[in-house]
């Protein structure tokens, strides 16, 4: 049986009277690269809403290794083991780089601040955040605000904030958008060296990213998955081509 970590059943999100996400269903595989793609206004930041628990969905229910997670607080999903970034830089403007990431590592641990316990003392959040420095390639930026980094800087900082708490499911919100084609070659190595060994749902508008990066693709239509299958097989789909990909080579 396929092992899946993530999944939405007959998933729907109304505001009023106007549904936006219409009976979405979608199974992530354990340890794939799945990207989520299709025309705007189809549903896919809602549908990353739903997931991580920005919203609650209408109808349907939502599963994270088993167990139901929607309707849950984000930090709560987030706790069990999902981490996301957004398609706007979220980062922490005026504090260093290092201690962005360390907030996401104590975060993900569920670490307050206390008087009697500073954090520089608490040596294995320490070292993670270390760790993630390297891993991001900016540990020579360690010390400088997040406001001073270069877009491809602040970007490689947010994924580096959506992995540092060790989350299994990480979701990565347009990722390179914005970038030139330079940036976004070294940002899909970075996704690919920071995500390794868990299990990645992306949403992306660049299709070079997207068949270069992804094990399978979902197709997003007006709310409904239409199609999911691996690169070669969605490029090749009739209906999937009519809807969003066009004559695309």
């Amino acid at each position: 049986m396929t092992d899946t970590i993530l999944a939405l059943t007959n998933v729907q999100k109304s505001f009023g009277r106007t549904a936006i996400i219409r009976g979405l269903d979608l199974a992530v595989r354990r340890g794939e690269r799945h990207a989520i793609i299709g025309p705007n206004g189809a549903g896919k930041s809602t549908t990353f809403h739903l997931i991580s628990g920005r919203l609650r969905p209408t109808g349907g229910d939502i599963h994270l290794n088993g167990e139901r997670i929607d309707g849950l607080s984000p930090s709560l999903i987030s706790r069990r083991g999902l981490s996301r970034s957004f398609q706007i830089t979220s980062l922490f403007p005026q504090l260093s780089v290092f201690e962005n990431l360390r907030c996401a590592v104590l975060w993900s641990q569920g670490t307050g601040y206390s008087f009697w316990r500073p954090i520089a003392s608490l040596a294995c959040v320490r070292e993670r955040t270390i760790e993630v420095l390297e891993l991001i390639g900016l540990a020579h930026r360690r010390d400088v605000p997040a406001s001073t980094l270069s877009y491809a800087e602040q970007r490689a900082l947010e994924i580096g904030m959506a992995v540092a708490g060790g989350a299994e499911v990480i979701l990565l919100d347009e990722p390179t958008a914005g970038m030139s084609a330079s940036e976004t070659v070294q940002a899909v190595a970075l996704i690919r060296k920071a995500t390794a060994g868990r299990t990645l749902l992306v949403v992306e508008h660049d299709m070079g990213v997207v068949f270069d990066l992804a094990d399978r693709i979902s197709v997003l239509v007006y709310g409904q998955v239409i199609a999911t299958d691996t690169p070669d097989n969605v490029r090749g789909n009739a209906a999937v081509r009519e809807a969003y990909l066009g004559d695309l080579h």
